[in-house]
């Protein structure tokens, strides 16, 4: 493949969507300082977040003073935020998007997603913490075609400069586009070298909408809070990762993240880490033989793969736009 560097985007006809981004999930207010100025040091020019993080004011905070002290200018860099599932509903997608933009001290973002396809039922407050999924009731009543036409009036508006989805799968990508004005430019995903999502992908990019891989370590943190997750196999202790990262003197979460690159997705690791902030970037010096590539193609599960289905959706299964197998 050709050359790629911490400053390439990934293929599409409009969009400069960096490759590698900074997952901002669980990073703490008091965290949010350091976070993003070493990821800024380190190359870093693309952010992930969402209304259900329950930390966008911290963000803001921390991006208004970065960005009134002149270390960049606003347009270097791609921001992105979620519309919450609870607020699946096309009357909805307004409120949310002016809230996250007025906790991000934003005037737009670079791309708006759709959180999920699975729709809950609005709280009496919109904007308080948001409870466990288990904890809420489902809006069986989901309608994609009608929040995707919410969400193209954020573009008209100029709230967002383009939108997306994510844990959208092949049926539910295909109605958005046969219904839409404005068409999704990403499908945000689920991808670890168990769970490739190979057809997904191939759908994705032969519709030019790029791909972003999701909890590509296999989400660590949360695997002793989770019962049935505690004897899966993780992603970043497989020999052949292990082997292959002892040989390019690199961790094994930066041979993951090569493979995701040299599939032509995205990916968005997550950390406060210094260390590991800029170690996640740091894998465009090295490029994988076809050989070892395959070696790792071969690792995948399918649907096995999987994580983020009934484990973290619980009764969602139900919903009639549940996008995974049962």
């Amino acid at each position: 493949m050709a050359p790629l560097s911490k400053s390439s985007y990934l293929k599409h006809s409009t969009v400069k969507m960096p490759y590698i981004g900074l997952g901002m999930m669980q990073i703490k207010a008091e965290e949010m300082d350091d976070a993003l100025n070493t990821a800024l040091d380190a190359g870093y020019r693309h952010f992930d977040t969402a209304f259900r993080y329950n930390n966008e004011a911290d963000i803001g905070r921390s991006l208004k003073k970065i960005l009134d002290s002149g270390k960049i200018k606003r347009e270097e860099l791609f921001i992105v935020t979620k519309l919450p599932d609870h607020g699946n509903r096309r009357e909805d997608v307004e409120i949310y998007l002016k809230k996250s933009l007025a906790d991000l001290q934003l005037d737009y973002v670079d791309l708006y997603l759709v959180h999920s396809p699975i729709g809950y039922k609005r709280p009496d407050d919109p904007f308080k913490v948001v409870p466990p999924t288990v904890e809420r009731e489902l809006d069986m009543e989901t309608d994609l075609v009608d929040i995707w036409k919410g969400m193209e009036a954020q573009v008209d508006a100029g709230r967002a400069k383009y939108i997306g989805i994510s844990k959208f799968n092949i049926r539910q990508t295909q109605k958005i586009l046969d219904n839409c004005r404005i068409r999704p430019v990403n499908n945000q995903t689920e991808m670890t070298i168990y769970l490739q999502e190979k057809e997904l992908v191939a759908f994705c990019h032969q519709n030019d909408i790029t791909v972003t891989a999701f909890s590509a370590f296999g989400s660590p943190g949360i695997r002793p809070f989770v019962e049935s997750l505690k004897g899966a196999v993780e992603p970043l202790k497989d020999p052949v990762i292990k082997e292959i990262a002892e040989k390019y003197n690199k961790q094994p979460a930066q041979i993951i993240l090569r493979f995701l690159v040299e599939c032509g997705v995205g990916i968005i690791p997550k950390s406060s880490n210094p260390d590991r902030i800029k170690q996640n970037i740091d894998v465009f010096d090295f490029e994988l033989t076809k050989e070892e590539f395959n070696r790792i193609r071969a690792l995948d599960r399918g649907e096995n793969g999987r994580m983020f289905n009934k484990v973290f959706f619980g009764k969602a299964v139900e919903h009639p736009e549940y996008p995974f197998e049962k």
